[in-house]
């Protein structure tokens, strides 16, 4: 399949609209619709080796599953987390997305994302290169993976209180 077809296809402009949704809610901090959008068994990484795909055997600052997921959330509203005191105002850029496989039950898309925050008159950037696999279900569109390999993330500092 060229890579005009692929972007013209329905279920890849409905992926990538779903990762453009997921990339804003973060940004508004609405972490309850941010849980509300992953599959029942869906996983959130971020890998320490970024060549890694199989993350239950590796290394991650962040490996959640639902229940992970919804821990993490409850400390991000709680404000008892570091990363959840005077939260980050944050800007996420998602681009350069490559269409890895179609289904018509999933579309698993490749993306660039560069994360911009703003906290305590501190800048950071953070870069990862994401994978999405997204699964059509009679719920709607729902996130079934999540892997963002940070370009750094062998220094395994950057993530540390950002979703990314």
């Amino acid at each position: 399949m060229t890579e005009m077809l692929t972007f013209t296809d329905t279920r890849v402009m409905r992926a990538i609209q779903l990762i453009w949704k997921e990339a804003a809610i973060l940004d508004a901090k609405d972490y309850p619709a941010w849980e509300e959008m992953f599959t029942d068994d869906g996983l959130y990484v971020i890998p320490i080796d970024p060549d890694t795909d199989d993350f239950a055997a590796s290394l991650n600052m962040i490996y959640d599953d639902k229940r992970m997921r919804q821990l993490r959330v409850q400390r991000m509203m709680q404000g008892y987390a570091p990363s959840a005191v005077a939260a980050a105002r944050t800007v996420r850029i998602v681009s350069r997305f490559t269409v890895e496989e179609i289904s018509d039950e999933a579309v698993v898309i490749k993306s660039a994302q560069i994360l911009n925050a703003f906290k305590r008159n501190n800048f950071s950037t953070i870069g990862a290169e994401m994978t999405h696999r997204i699964e059509f279900t009679d719920d709607g569109d729902k996130i079934a993976l999540k892997v963002a390999r940070l370009i750094d993330s062998e220094d395994a500092v950057s993530a540390s209180g950002y979703l990314l």
